[in-house]
């Protein structure tokens, strides 16, 4: 687990009565409880966060491309797709297999002008 996080934040429960506890501000005394909506059961929180919103990116695979692979004499050149950011006609193309099965294999292209180097695929 990363630190610095405010790690898991799980559900708690009533001793007395099993019901579910809900967060509870005590504005007197300025401090977070869990309180239960069926008895009059309360306890200190012992974590200040209830609730955390993990957000997972995908890395754009076209973003992973270097621009080196424009000066690698093995791979295979091509005018039949031109920049389609520049217009230059020459570009690079390579396959790749992505992680998810279900794409499959793909071709990607990278424009072959130093000052462009714009990348794509089909």
């Amino acid at each position: 687990m990363k630190s610095g996080g405010p790690g898991f934040v799980g559900i708690k429960f009533c001793q007395e009565c099993n019901n579910m506890l809900y967060p509870k501000e005590d504005k007197e005394q300025r401090k977070l409880l869990y309180s239960c909506r069926n008895c009059d059961f309360q306890m200190d929180a012992d974590n200040p966060c209830i609730y955390v919103n993990k957000i997972q990116h995908e890395v754009d695979e076209l973003t992973q491309i270097i621009g080196d692979v424009i000066a690698d004499p093995t791979l295979p050149r091509t005018e039949d797709h031109p920049c389609q950011k520049c217009e230059h006609k020459e570009a690079v193309f390579f396959q790749s297999q992505t992680r998810r099965a279900e794409e499959g294999m793909r071709l990607y292209y990278v424009c072959t002008h130093p000052s462009c180097m714009h990348r794509w695929t089909e």
